[in-house]
């Protein structure tokens, strides 16, 4: 028995006291930087280096839903650096297109708008079916992560469900493949009214590296509407579980 107590003692404390207040390691990427004072020139280098093109010259942007933060674009003394803020979860596609000068605070202020009945229906619980199409699983594990003892996003009432039929809504990891084009529509079809969609890791929301690739089949999303956008490859479960909370209308500390 004292050997137990000893031992959970010297294990400390083994969960995220705060999720929504936690800073992560400074070598963590994520909210991109765009100096002020680099030019269409400087950029137009940089974004050679992208394997995904994600960094466009003449607009003087990067998109993060393409990004796979590899860093090939943030090299000492760059005029791309990563920032370790992790809260980059939105609710548009356009607005993970990062401009020259942006700050994080500004974009995080406006990054998700909480809809009245996301908060009156999913609120208090949110339960989601997660649909892995195609992905390398990197995103899954990430996402089996937020359930965990570290993490523990049931704390919030989000959890992970087994069937479509008992849940609010699907979150999509992968690229979509042509073989899971078809059970990405009937899990989708399988979630009762009113139904959210969320696209989780850069595969997902742009197709990522698999982007051109012919069996890829994205028309899925020609046909719904995707309600939340968590860049990443692949996202934290910080980033992740911060970005449902905000969705659900919770309170932010």
């Amino acid at each position: 028995m004292f050997d137990f107590l000893y031992a959970r003692k010297r294990h400390g404390i083994q969960y995220v006291r705060s999720i929504t207040g936690s800073v992560l390691d400074e070598r963590f990427r994520g909210f991109p930087l765009i100096d002020e004072s680099a030019s269409t020139e400087d950029i137009y280098h940089i974004a050679k280096k992208c394997p995904l093109s994600a960094i466009d010259s003449d607009k003087m942007s990067l998109d993060l839903g393409k990004c796979n933060f590899c860093g090939a674009c943030a090299e000492k003394g760059s005029k791309i650096q990563f920032s370790n803020k992790h809260k980059t979860g939105t609710d548009s596609r356009d607005k993970l297109v990062i401009q020259k000068g942006d700050k994080f605070e500004s974009f995080f202020s406006n990054s998700i708008n909480a809809r009245k009945e996301i908060k009156r229906l999913f609120g208090r619980s949110l339960k989601l079916r997660s649909v892995s199409a195609g992905g390398c699983n990197a995103c899954e594990m990430e996402l089996n992560a937020c359930g965990n003892v570290n993490f523990d996003m049931g704390r919030y009432g989000i959890e992970v469900t087994a069937s479509p039929r008992h849940a609010d809504g699907i979150v999509i990891t992968g690229p979509v493949s042509r073989n899971m084009s078809y059970a990405l529509e009937e899990t989708l079809s399988a979630v009762p009214e009113p139904k959210i969609i969320i696209a989780m890791g850069t595969c997902a929301i742009s197709g990522g590296l698999f982007a051109e690739s012919h069996d890829i089949d994205r028309s899925f999303f020609q046909k719904h509407k995707v309600d939340l956008y968590i860049p990443g490859c692949p996202p934290h479960p910080l980033t992740f579980i911060n970005a449902l909370i905000r969705f659900m209308g919770k309170k932010y500390e």
